[in-house]
């Protein structure tokens, strides 16, 4: 961790002369060997030389007595030709070989290797200059009998005898000095050697000596080099022992740095981090996704094109969970936040420091804080729909809230195990979650629509999942329980407010266990128990019978607004007709579906509706009926009305119908298509729509109460939605 002292360069300077003289001696040294084996190998051939002269000498005296003896056999027989032919070869050998010795000039040996032979001293020219003169005395006489040896015309004998008259007076005096140059540069070259190898020695002396000198000094500076670095060690070892935070450097390999405060090997949880790499160490404890934006954020740092603030704030570790296997093996969460900042030497980015605090505790009080802001929140927004909401209604949808989540935990309760069985409580429940999302969105209860769209949520995956489980029904036991708490917390801020009032009104108590058929579900279905007491102690008989179409106008514009559109509610009869009790629940929930299908589907966006010759306002008309035995709901807007190749194109893309399948159904067979669970033409789901739940629900409840459903549709003008429930 501690940095590298900025040294001068002449502190190396005695070194690497130092080094430099050591390998110029150790050249110096291989250059005079090279040099000297060089000499040597000339030596040698000289020597080779002259035994190869004296040797040729020997042979022309043979072949001269040779040819002598046979004088008188033809001339072209093999025997004369073979003697002829190598007298006249050692001849000029010998004639090139003398003159290349006493000049030091170059000879070629027998193998092909050319030789430069070196100069000879005194002795040896006297000897060589002597056995030159019987040569050339002699050589005149040979090349003189060759001339005509092997021509039978030509009679030869007298050359042939002149000559080896000459040889026998030659050779005597050739020989003598030949051996005589041959032992004076054997000695020459002994001499030589001798000198050679003494020089050696001394080479290696000196080499040796020179190379104990520089190791002393080298060891000696060494040892001062280490003294100092081991006190900067040891003062960085007392800083990084004493921070509490944890510190360390990362190289461009993104290497942990050898040194490091001793706090990082606790937060981080790892006892060997030193020469680590950072991504293996991150690995398993952070996502993918994380890691791989770690990566790019640090190569980024050593960008020295990047401004350092910028990239800062990119930075993926800002106060990041961490998952620690502690010692127990358990998984330890803990947040940490890490910092980076660039280490230059001169202007170059040579490292990048990195600082990491455990956050946990900051990060909890965060949570817990938020946590409770949270409450708080949700407990303002329902004390401000109490407030401000007729009692009545608000006492209907905690009625109807845990009516549903009863409901929906018989429906959990239901041991149904086929596929069949299992895609029906699927729909089921989906429909009492979207009603009761429904109620909750129309007062405003954003907490409840959350928590139910988070549970529709889980529901639509488990519509998408295709085989389904007993299992997969295990996470809706929470929402059902944070639904059912919300309710109770609704009820008892009522009862707060109304506590000096004389009478109350309590519900009944709401307690239906989820059962199961595995012990894991009946664990998780013991934390869905539900037991409430809801209900409000106010007064409900002054209700005025306005209140709902009051109720049904903030619902329908706060959808406009979150849509983008202008819509205006319309109804003559919802306040002069008396709806009777028992179908006042499923008249207000289809009521709900309609008014919210009518906004999201049917109403257009303002500037749709100008470009078509609308106003910019739509219309929704509600109206309720009594004719005696039936009661009725007509719901119509006029918007986009029915797009049937629309639904027909939908169900293509689904996959639910292929192209000449879908093209041979009817509107009616449409129209059933749009009615069910899961089927929806909006591209996109949200809290109002886009589900395909809300008609699966009006045509559910009309089911249920043995009614009719009617629907009326112009393409680019209207639908009409007519409800008839019998009264009975």
């Amino acid at each position: 961790m501690a940095t590298v002292p900025n040294v001068d360069n002449k502190r190396y300077q005695g070194l690497i002369i130092s080094i430099a003289l050591f390998l110029s001696l150790i050249g110096a040294l291989l250059a005079f060997t090279f040099y000297t084996s060089n000499l040597l190998e000339r030596n040698t051939a000289l020597i080779d030389q002259t035994n190869q002269v004296a040797n040729s000498a020997q042979a022309v005296i043979k072949d001269l007595f040779d040819l002598d003896s046979s004088y008188g056999e033809d001339t072209k027989s093999p025997h004369i030709q073979r003697v002829l032919s190598r007298l006249e070869q050692n001849t000029a050998l010998i004639t090139s070989s003398i003159a290349a010795i006493e000049q030091g000039g170059t000879i070629t040996d027998a193998e092909g290797n050319s030789y430069d032979l070196p100069k000879i001293d005194s002795n040896a020219q006297t000897n060589i200059a002597a056995a030159n003169e019987q040569w050339k005395t002699l050589e005149p006489k040979i090349q003189a009998y060759l001339k005509d040896a092997d021509n039978v015309m030509v009679p030869s004998a007298d050359e042939l005898t002149q000559a080896v008259e000459q040889a026998k007076t030659s050779s005597l005096f050739i020989n003598d000095s030949l051996d005589n140059l041959t032992k004076d540069v054997f000695n020459s070259a002994e001499r030589q050697a001798t000198t050679i190898r003494l020089i050696q020695v001394l080479g290696v002396a000196a080499i040796f000596t020179y190379f104990l000198i520089f190791v002393f000094f080298f060891v000696r500076r060494l040892r001062e080099t280490d003294a100092e670095a081991l006190a900067a060690r040891q003062e960085t070892q007392e800083i990084m022992e004493t921070v509490n935070t944890g510190l360390f450097l990362l190289d461009k390999d993104l290497n942990i740095g050898q040194q490091h405060s001793r706090a990082l090997n606790n937060i981080i949880g790892s006892d060997r981090l030193a020469g680590e790499n950072f991504t293996n160490v991150l690995r398993g404890r952070i996502s993918d996704k994380d890691l791989k934006t770690t990566q790019q954020f640090i190569e980024q740092l050593y960008n020295p094109r990047v401004k350092e603030k910028l990239v800062d704030s990119l930075n993926p570790l800002n106060k990041v969970m961490l998952h620690n296997l502690s010692e127990d093996k358990s998984l330890d969460n803990r947040f940490l936040d890490f910092k980076f900042s660039r280490v230059y030497d001169n202007k170059d980015i040579a490292r990048i420091l990195v600082n990491v605090n455990d956050v946990s505790d900051a990060v909890y009080l965060e949570q817990r804080l938020e946590k409770e802001r949270s409450q708080n929140d949700m407990q303002i927004e329902m004390l401000t729909t109490i407030l401000n909401v007729n009692p009545k209604i608000i006492n209907e949808f905690i009625g109807n809230t845990q009516a549903h989540i009863e409901k929906m935990n018989n429906i959990l309760k239901n041991p149904g195990s086929s596929q069949y069985e299992l895609e029906g409580k699927l729909k089921a429940i989906y429909r009492e979650m979207h009603s009761l999302k429904g109620e909750a969105s129309a007062l405003k209860l954003h907490s409840f629509t959350k928590i139910a769209s988070d549970a529709e949520d889980k529901l639509h995956a488990l519509q998408n999942q295709g085989q389904l489980s007993g299992n997969d029904f295990l996470p809706l036991a929470v929402h059902l329980d944070d639904l059912l708490s919300l309710s109770n917390t609704i009820a008892t801020l009522g009862e707060r407010i109304n506590r000096s009032a004389p009478s109350a009104a309590k519900t009944s108590t709401v307690q239906a266990p989820i059962a199961t058929q595995n012990p894991v579900a009946d664990h998780a279905a013991s934390n869905a128990d539900f037991d409430g007491d809801g209900g409000l102690d106010i007064d409900l008989d002054n209700e005025a019978d306005d209140d709902l179409l009051s109720f049904y106008n903030e619902f329908t514009k706060e959808i406009a607004a979150r849509q983008g559109k202008l819509v205006q509610l319309k109804s003559t009869t919802l306040t002069q007709t008396s709806i009777p009790a028992h179908l006042a629940k499923p008249i207000k929930e289809i009521s709900i579906q309609l008014l919210r299908n009518a906004v999201v589907h049917g109403i257009e966006s303002p500037s749709v509706r100008h470009a078509t010759g609308k106003t910019d306002v739509g219309t929704i008309d509600l109206e309720v009926q009594d004719n005696g035995s039936n009661f009725m709901l007509v719901v119509q807007d006029d918007g986009q009305g029915i797009n049937y190749d629309s639904i027909r194109n939908k169900l293509i893309e689904e996959g639910r119908f292929g192209t000449e399948d879908a093209n041979k159904l009817s509107k009616g067979d449409l129209l059933k298509q749009l009615f069910s669970s899961g089927f929806s033409t909006k591209e996109h789901a949200d809290e109002d729509g886009g589900r395909g739940v809300g008609l699966d629900i009006i045509k559910a409840k009309v089911k249920e109460y043995d009614g009719k459903l009617n629907v009326n549709s112009e393409l680019g003008q209207m639908t009409r939605f007519v409800i008839t429930l019998p009264k009975a």
